[in-house]
């Protein structure tokens, strides 16, 4: 996968989350969740493009490592809202997380061969 695939992804996973954010019941921890959600989910695709033009191999290291916290952050609370019941549509709700869980092994990978060049 290249640099843009994977951005397009990230944006994709974005847009996505937003739609699952949208469809939450609209209560106080819907709307906790919610913004929760919305944060973290769309941190990933930002910070991507700030590691696309990092001034070193430590800074790119540093910010992919934000993605893949954000990203980490993101499935864990999608996790929450299945089991918090949030969402009706539980088929959004598992493409998802099978998505969040393709690119946290994507940025894993990634940042492991990024240290694996420092040496």
């Amino acid at each position: 996968m290249n640099k843009q695939e994977l951005e397009n992804r990230l944006i994709d996973f974005a847009a996505t989350i937003i739609i699952v954010a949208s469809k939450f019941e609209k209560n106080y921890a819907g709307n906790h969740l919610a913004s929760q959600i919305i944060r973290s989910g769309t941190s990933p695709a930002l910070n991507y493009v700030e590691a696309q033009s990092a001034e070193s191999s430590k800074d790119f290291i540093h910010k992919m490592g934000i993605c893949l916290k954000e990203l980490r952050e993101s499935f864990v609370c999608l996790k929450i809202i299945e089991k918090a019941s949030l969402m009706k549509e539980e088929a959004l709700l598992v493409s998802a997380k099978t998505e969040v869980n393709e690119l946290i092994s994507i940025f894993v990978t990634s940042i492991k061969t990024a240290k694996n060049n420092l040496k």
